[in-house]
């Protein structure tokens, strides 16, 4: 039992003066800054601070703070640190005196030996807001935090106690402002991808993120590297990202389709040729690898190499150079990054590929899931599609532009395994817009292999309660739709609470996110 302390009425009317000026006719972000500067000026917190969890990045970062110093750039990883253990575990933790703990990371604010032995520190979470089933495990937005004097533990639990409160007052605030960042950075996201050359392809998963973030890191080196994932998934996009992302951008980009080349001129082809050393050869001819000089080449499906063009790659790697075929030694500067659809592992146990060049290769690899473990990215993808054929139908004076996919369609979408990947979906589309009679996409308009009972209502009928559930879902999804997968604009739209709508947003498994960006 914590003691009351003899300033209690202090507290109390903080508490009365926050909740006073919360309201939706008020700015979350003008509110909490002032109610960061009510806790250091009535009750000497010092460096109150704002941390909410980015569900894009996978991190915590700081969104507001009251501070009269300058705040570092920083991010925390969920579990590391005070305030990664604080949102992780979901339960508030006091550091007595930051000197002596060796989690605290201190990496925000600049403290002084003397703040470091005399000040504590005091990390709440903040919870998503209480949902119409009160049951309903809450989510874990971020933490509240912030430094204050040491000392006395029973003061200390007191004040732990009165930041919990505050955090829970601005729980609906904070849910709103992760959800309006979140939504920022999905638009921004979306934005410069479309501004791509080579394909709009948008990367709304977290896995495939990662994955671009790692490539982007790797890119800035001359290894090589290799990519691994089934036919489909995008290996190339990836190839032409890590290209433009080097030092090498403004080089050349060569693509090798291996599997397409035959086996007889594939050496030929990689390295080049002399004039007159073979019949056919009336003049002298650069190789792809000498083509990509300075720049990338990308192998695609290095399996298919025979074990000539194995020896001449694995010759390229050790040397840096490499020989036509009746000519000498040439010094090649070329970035190799190579992809593969099976295990070059076992290849290699099978005596069918150089464990030498295979150790080289796979010096840095990145795998790339296929479409059906990555669902986040299956509707954005669509609507893509659908965009290109709206595109050519414009470019046509044709005026059947889809507007928009129908909710029981984006089920069958995201729950097909797609063992084709992209080139599979994008033919799906493609159909589907032929088939479509009233630029709405349905169940019935997608390929016969999407097809179920339930989509193309052969079951049998509906009950009431499940009739009605439907319906709901297609409400709800044509208000996320035209709010662009905000969910408080679509609460609006639907002249209902945020609380409700969110409620059945769950309810319904429904992923706000795939309405964000529509290109149609």
């Amino acid at each position: 039992m914590v003691k009351t302390p003899e300033n209690f009425s202090d507290y109390l009317e903080t508490l009365r003066i926050m909740a006073s000026y919360l309201g939706p006719q008020r700015s979350f972000r003008s509110n909490l800054e002032f109610f960061l500067q009510l806790l250091a000026k009535r009750h000497n917190f010092l460096r109150a601070h704002l941390v909410l969890f980015e569900p894009e990045t996978g991190l915590l970062r700081l969104r507001h703070s009251y501070s009269a110093q300058e705040v570092n750039e920083a991010t925390y990883s969920p579990g590391v640190g005070v305030t990664g253990q604080v949102f992780a575990t979901g339960k508030s933790i006091v550091v007595e005196k930051l000197k002596d703990d060796e989690h605290f990371m201190s990496l925000l604010f600049n403290r002084t030996d003397e703040e470091m032995e005399k000040l504590a520190f005091i990390s709440v979470p903040v919870l998503s807001p209480v949902e119409a089933n009160p049951m309903t495990a809450r989510d874990i937005l971020g933490t509240l935090n912030a430094d204050t004097m040491g000392g006395d533990k029973e003061d200390l639990e007191w004040r732990k106690l009165f930041l919990e409160v505050v955090a829970s007052l601005i729980a609906n605030g904070a849910a709103y402002l992760q959800e309006e960042l979140s939504r920022l950075w999905r638009v921004d996201l979306a934005t410069t991808l479309t501004q791509e050359e080579d394909g709009n392809y948008f990367l709304f998963s977290k896995v495939m993120r990662h994955i671009v973030d790692q490539a982007s890191h790797l890119a800035q080196g001359r290894a090589p590297l290799l990519l691994v994932g089934e036919n489909g998934v995008g290996k190339e996009f990836l190839a032409r990202r890590i290209h433009k992302a080097s030092s090498r951008k403004d080089m050349p980009f060569v693509t090798c389709y291996l599997g397409t080349l035959p086996e007889e001129k594939m050496l030929a082809e990689l390295v080049g040729y002399q004039k007159g050393v073979f019949a056919g050869a009336v003049q002298t001819q650069k190789g792809l690898f000498e083509q990509a000089q300075y720049g990338t080449i990308f192998l695609d499906s290095v399996e298919y190499l025979n074990k000539e063009s194995q020896e001449s790659l694995l010759h390229l790697l050790q040397e840096h150079e490499v020989t036509r075929l009746g000519g000498t030694p040439l010094s090649c500067d070329t970035r190799i990054v190579a992809s593969s659809t099976v295990s070059l592992e076992q290849l290699v146990e099978e005596g069918k590929f150089i464990k030498e060049l295979y150790v080289r290769l796979n010096l840095y690899s990145l795998y790339v899931p296929p479409l059906r473990e990555r669902r986040e990215d299956i509707i954005p993808l669509a609507e893509h599609f659908l965009s290109q054929v709206a595109e050519q139908e414009n470019n046509n004076q044709e005026d059947k532009s889809v507007k928009r996919i129908s909710y029981p369609a984006l089920q069958l979408l995201t729950h097909y395994y797609w063992p084709g990947n992209i080139p599979e979906l994008q033919k799906c589309m493609e159909q589907a817009a032929q088939n479509c009679s009233d630029q709405v996409i349905r169940a019935g308009d997608l390929p016969p292999s999407l097809q179920t009972a339930e989509s193309t209502a052969t079951e049998n009928d509906l009950s009431l309660g499940d009739a009605v559930a439907r319906f709901e879902k297609e409400m709800i999804v044509d208000a996320l739709v035209k709010a662009s997968g905000n969910v408080l604009k679509a609460a609006k739209i639907l002249k209902s609470s945020y609380r409700i709508v969110n409620y059945k947003v769950k309810k319904y498994n429904i992923d706000p996110r795939h309405f964000t960006v529509r290109k149609v």
